[in-house]
């Protein structure tokens, strides 16, 4: 089951056309991914990075820019995942505004990685069921 979250576009989240300038949608895209973990597997992400000591860095991403993202629209936020390796999630995003109108969308692949070395890593039984259960059916 997707998880579904939303969130203003901010005045400086654009630049002088009035559009959100495209580094700030992936910042903003990772800002969603932050806070779909405890929808997905019931643990922050702060949790995971400092205690955990696992993360889950972006290693692909594809994206397209469908509309702009205008100053004070709501974006609602669609996450879900295609895909779960042993190691590796992929995510996939779609950012629609206040009127359903579909603005961004992107595949992103993620490796699950200590922390402490930056390895690759097995991803945590704990979480796999969570993950499984994010696919979009």
């Amino acid at each position: 089951m997707a998880t579904y979250l939303s969130r203003r576009v901010d005045f400086p989240m654009v630049d002088m056309a009035n559009v959100a300038y495209y580094p700030r949608i992936y910042d903003l895209a990772h800002r969603f991914f932050e806070e779909a973990w405890e929808d997905i597997c019931d643990v922050s992400y702060p949790t995971m990075i400092n205690e955990m000591r696992i993360g889950f860095p972006v290693v692909e991403i594809t994206s397209k820019f469908h509309n702009p993202l205008r100053y004070g629209d709501i974006i609602q936020a669609k996450i879900w995942i295609s895909k779960v390796g042993t190691k590796s999630v992929t995510w996939q995003y779609e950012f629609r505004n206040q009127n359903d109108i579909l603005l961004w969308s992107s595949t992103q692949v993620t490796v699950c990685v200590s922390m402490d070395n930056m390895e690759s890593l097995p991803i945590p039984e704990s979480f796999l069921p969570g993950l499984r259960n994010s696919k979009e059916e």
